[in-house]
């Protein structure tokens, strides 16, 4: 009996330990070849209920997008002119002509996320955000880089108190940290994650050295604190 549940508790771990089998410089080539420095953030697409998700989660591509050693054009300073040049809706570039984008801002590519979903559940504890990543040449119009997940990012908290009324406080608690977390930071934290496998850029400390590593598979689901 022993034996059986070694066994079941190794192939569990392998389970879980999975990952895709291609490096990164096979599944990510053009990444290696075009080498891009530069990327201008547009406008998401969201295509949940959740008007408000479209603003709040623009912002959210800045940080990890610098921490994958990227130039990355201010979210905010970009704002103006996509109102101006109707690129607000960014459905509308999906698959169009970037070359303006290259010719007007310098940019080398444009990363594209589509919202396919998002989800509070304050008593759960939970944020979950669906989101599809697409990274297109500015150049070439080809996709360098495409990744999805649906993440859950965990916000219960645990008091420490037992029993019943141990329960209650942590109910309460979690409800009230997950209500008065930021969107912006859940939204950021799904972005480091799913982004975690993206090859990175001039300014990152393993440029140009990462080809062997490991890709992630093309779509994940986790959940982080």
């Amino acid at each position: 009996m022993k034996k059986y549940i070694i066994i079941a508790i190794v192939a569990s771990i392998l389970t879980s330990c999975a990952t895709s089998s291609v490096n990164r410089g096979t599944q990510y080539a053009l990444m290696y070849e075009e080498k891009p420095t530069s990327i201008v953030v547009m406008p998401p697409i969201n295509q949940t209920n959740h008007v408000e998700a479209k603003d709040y989660f623009y912002t959210t591509m800045y940080v990890p997008l610098c921490e994958k050693g990227y130039y990355v054009y201010s979210p905010m300073l970009t704002m103006e002119m996509f109102q101006t040049e109707s690129a607000y809706d960014a459905e509308l570039f999906l698959e169009g002509d970037l070359s303006q984008f290259r010719n007007v801002l310098g940019a080398d590519a444009a990363m594209f996320t589509i919202i396919k979903s998002w989800k509070r559940n304050n008593v759960g504890g939970k944020l979950t955000a669906g989101v599809e990543y697409i990274l297109r040449s500015t150049k070439t119009g080809e996709i360098l880089y495409q990744r999805e997940g649906l993440i859950k990012v965990d916000t219960s908290v645990n008091s420490g108190g037992g029993g019943l009324l141990g329960l209650v406080v942590n109910a309460v608690a979690t409800a009230a940290a997950t209500a008065a977390t930021d969107k912006v930071v859940a939204g950021r934290k799904c972005t480091a994650f799913v982004l975690a496998d993206m090859p990175e850029g001039k300014y990152g400390t393993m440029f140009d050295k990462d080809q062997g590593l490991a890709a992630g598979k093309k779509y994940i689901t986790a959940t982080v604190k």
